[in-house]
Parts: structure tokens; C-alpha cells; sequence
């Protein structure tokens, strides 16, 4: 029996799951472990306000190193860089659409001035940077918490990743699906990462049948140019990558939480981590760096 370690919101259980549905494919039992983290616990701040990172994975990588549980589903936009001691991304599946999708109506009908909901300074600072005068507030809660708010007219619109509203049957409330060149997505954004101890066990062992690779040396691209950056995943750094007939293609962007610099990139290659390092570099030295010390110091 092997057991799955998730945090307990909608979204969560759904990959969750459909992970343990593919294990149970290849004739694995599983049981599932449902761990609530830091992220679950502050529901009234900012998570950029709240700091640190792997807000939404340190308990449950503690439970995989006490080995109380087997395997963690994670989104991969929620997994730090840098994984601890003894732990490694087992796999990474056949990617979601990585894109923003904007709910309640569309950007070009939109007034000026409109209200929209985000909890993203990624999102916010691309928002500001259109120069419609948007103004945006804190949006937290399950994907079902969000569209209520919505629907009682709390905001004009909602960004919410495209990804955890397909996954979740809402993809009828897409009104538009955001450009990556209006508005590049985080990190990892619609991939799932099942992690695991790095022992060479079951767990392990079974979970790396699981892996995609084109999915894999995308995310990888764009988890080395955070690592270079030095961000997590509260920060307002967006990084997609896409593979094409074996060559990476990785557009990256840092911007001030306000808006107005956005500091942009875009590296092709074969080789993920150096794609990744090699742009990440680039954006450190165009801006980047004094962008991110003020977002830090703030």
C-alpha cells in the first residue's frame, strides 16, 4: 500500500486522485493522506506579504522524510527550487495549459479602472502594467470560493490558472485565455510534480512511469531560471517554456509589483538547466536584480 500525501483543498484532491488513479493502471494500492500546511492555515494575508517559501509543501515533505507517507502531489508552481536533502520530483506528467485565464468577462471588455480579483503579484504587476488603471485585491480560497466571490459581484473579473478550472470541470467559465505575451505564467503553472524520497524504493521506483518527458525539460528550464533568479514562488517572476521538435523555447519576465518595469527575456536550446541559468543571468543583469531586492526589502 502505498501512501499519498496532498493538502486538503479541491483542486489538491483532484490531482491527488488522478495520480493515484494512474498508479492504480499500472496495479499499485493506494491510500490518501491529506496534510493542511502552512499556506492552508493564513487565509486573511497576502502570501507575498507572508513570506518564505514552500508555504503550501514543508509539512508535507516533513511527513515524506519521517516516512509517513510515500509520495506528495504537488501543483509544481507551489515547489521551491531548491528541494530538501533526501527528496527528489519522481515525475513530472503530461503538462495542463500553462496559461492565466481571465473569469467574468474579457480583457478588452473590461472598463478602465475595473476591479479584479488576484492573489498573485505575478498577475497584479502584468495587470498594472497594461495602463488601463486596473486596481486589484487579494483573492483567496478554493477555485469555488473564488468564482462565488465573483458571482456576488465582489470583483469585475478573476485570474485564475487555466489548469485547476479545466481540472475541475469549470472550463466553461473561461471567458479568455491570457496571452503569454500579455501575461507570462508562473513557474511550473499547470504541470503536477509527485515527489518522493530518493531511496530508490517503491514509491520511487513506481512514480517514474509517471514521467513526460518534454513536460519534464520544460519545467526544468524554467525551475533553473528561478533558482538563478532566486525566487519563489510569491514573487512577481513568470517563466513558461514550451518543446518543440527538441528544442526549448523559454520566455521569462520580472516585474517591479507595480508595474511599471517589466524586465523581459528569451533563451532556445537543448539543454534545460543551462537555458534556464543562462536567461535567468540575463534578467539579473538587465534589472532584474534590483527589482527583486526591493520586492525582498518591502
Amino acid at each position: 500500500m502505498i501512501t499519498i500525501g496532498s493538502r486538503g483543498s479541491q483542486l489538491a484532491l483532484w490531482q491527488a486522485r488522478h495520480i493515484a488513479a494512474r498508479l492504480a493502471e499500472l496495479g499499485a494500492e493506494t491510500r490518501l493522506e491529506i496534510i493542511k500546511t502552512t499556506g492552508d492555515k493564513i487565509l486573511d494575508v497576502p502570501l507575498a506579504k507572508v513570506g518564505g517559501k514552500g508555504l503550501f509543501t514543508k509539512e508535507i515533505e516533513e511527513a515524506l522524510l519521517a516516512k509517513t507517507i510515500d509520495l506528495a502531489v504537488h501543483s509544481l508552481k507551489d515547489v521551491p527550487a531548491e528541494l530538501p536533502e533526501g527528496l527528489t520530483l519522481s515525475a513530472i506528467p503530461e503538462r495542463e495549459d500553462p496559461r492565466d485565464a481571465l473569469v467574468g468577462t474579457t480583457l478588452a471588455e473590461l472598463k478602465n479602472g475595473a476591479k479584479i480579483g488576484t492573489s498573485s503579484l505575478r498577475r497584479s504587476a502584468q495587470l498594472y502594467a497594461l495602463g488601463r488603471g486596473f486596481v486589484t485585491e487579494t483573492l483567496r480560497g478554493n477555485v469555488d470560493t473564488r468564482l462565488r466571490k465573483l458571482d456576488e459581484g465582489q470583483y469585475d473579473a478573476i485570474v485564475l490558472a487555466a489548469a485547476g478550472l479545466r481540472r475541475l470541470g469549470w472550463a466553461d467559465r473561461i471567458r479568455e485565455m491570457i496571452p503569454e505575451e500579455t501575461m507570462c505564467p508562473a513557474v511550473g503553472q499547470g504541470a503536477l510534480a509527485i515527489e518522493t524520497r530518493d531511496d530508490g524504493g517503491e514509491a520511487q521506483h513506481l512514480v517514474r512511469k509517471l514521467d513526460d518527458a518534454a513536460s519534464r525539460a520544460a519545467v526544468t528550464a524554467e525551475r533553473a531560471l528561478l533558482a538563478t533568479l532566486g525566487g519563489g514562488c510569491q514573487v512577481p517572476i513568470g517563466g513558461h517554456a514550451r518543446v518543440e521538435d527538441g528544442t526549448i523555447h523559454l520566455r521569462a519576465i520580472v516585474a517591479s509589483p507595480d508595474g511599471s518595469r517589466i524586465i523581459r527575456g528569451q533563451r532556445t536550446g537543448t539543454d534545460a538547466m543551462t537555458i534556464g541559468n543562462a536567461l535567468g543571468e540575463e534578467l539579473l543583469a538587465k534589472g532584474a536584480r534590483e527589482i527583486l531586492k526591493e520586492v525582498y526589502a518591502s
